[in-house]
């Protein structure tokens, strides 16, 4: 009924985000870089999820932001992050990410769940890639320090 951030909540509602909003800036502020695109992919498909379920739901309110916010992270954060001189991976990834882009803009305008899985189905092989070099990148980081 009351948003997390609305001053009607119940205390212990508003008390519970502050604490989640917290804890998600300190994992930020002590992140590796390949932590902090973790972070963005785990950001990412909460929003995209969190949009299906508003979609199921009729809730056009909450599909709006969550789509928007879903556009922001790919673009404003793993797109604008890709270094392009390091070859055409990174080049493929942009485009992967403007296409996507393009398609959760199409869903928040259409209310079409089809085109928020496409996403999620095309989003998720680069997640787990992503996730899966986290033990050589973790171990990297322990030699060098």
């Amino acid at each position: 009924m009351y948003g997390q951030a609305s001053p009607f909540a119940p205390r212990n509602l508003r008390a519970s985000h502050l604490y989640n909003k917290i804890g998600v800036e300190t994992d930020v502020l002590n992140a590796s870089p390949h932590r902090l695109v973790s972070l963005l992919f785990d950001g990412l498909f909460d929003a995209m999820n969190q949009a299906l379920g508003a979609i199921q739901h009729g809730n056009v309110e909450l599909k709006g932001r969550s789509l928007t916010r879903a556009v922001r992270i790919l673009d404003e954060g793993l797109k604008a992050g890709l270094n392009l001189e390091a070859g055409p991976l990174a080049a493929d990834l942009r485009d992967l990410y403007v296409y996507t882009c393009a398609r959760l803009t199409h869903a928040n305008l259409h209310s079409d769940p089809r085109a928020v899985q496409e996403c999620v189905q095309l989003l998720q092989p680069i997640r787990e890639a992503w996730a899966g070099i986290a033990p050589r990148v973790d171990s990297a980081t322990v030699r060098a320090a």
